[in-house]
């Protein structure tokens, strides 16, 4: 959805194959529909209503979980933003990167590599059906800003992982 780099692509089919080893990631290009997403006002796209577009055009795909992956900035309301948003417990998720990059005061480009994985980590996480965690360095700590996405880790912490077996 909108343009994304094809090298964010590339380093999320590498890592998400490398953080969830049990399953398969390729990288599929779907053209979705996002009329009546935009939020006119704010120029913001409505993530759930992107959520629900990507779940419908994913209908035929076999694949047990989609990560849509876009740079339209993505709101829900009462939020300013968000980096990205998922179904709770469900099979798509949505990561947006047009707020990882951040200036260079903020890492920039240095960062947005890990920060990219990072948000598709936590949404997949929430699709597995995950909630947010309060370990502070677990993938699943909410993140406000960039700072809280630099802070966490890229790991779920040891009780994310025993939930994440445990519903295996």
């Amino acid at each position: 959805m909108g343009e994304v780099r094809e090298e964010s692509l590339r380093i999320l089919e590498r890592r998400l194959a490398e953080k969830f080893r049990d399953a398969s990631c390729r990288v599929v290009k779907l053209a979705i529909d996002c009329r009546g997403c935009l939020n006119s006002r704010s120029g913001q796209y409505h993530a759930t209503r992107l959520l629900e577009a990507l779940e419908r055009c994913g209908n035929d795909l076999t694949e047990d979980r989609l990560l849509g992956v876009t740079d339209l900035d993505l709101y829900v309301p009462n939020m300013n933003f968000v980096f990205g948003e998922a179904c709770f417990p469900g099979r798509v998720a949505i990561i947006s990167t047009r707020r990882l990059m951040g200036t260079t005061e903020y890492g920039g480009y240095e960062l947005f590599p890990v920060r990219i994985v990072k948000e598709a980590v936590h949404e997949l996480g929430h699709t597995l059906g995950l909630p947010h965690c309060e370990t502070s360095t677990c993938v699943m700590h909410f993140s406000n800003s960039l700072g809280d996405t630099d802070l966490k880790g890229e790991d779920y912490c040891e009780l994310c992982s025993k939930k994440l077996r445990s519903d295996r």
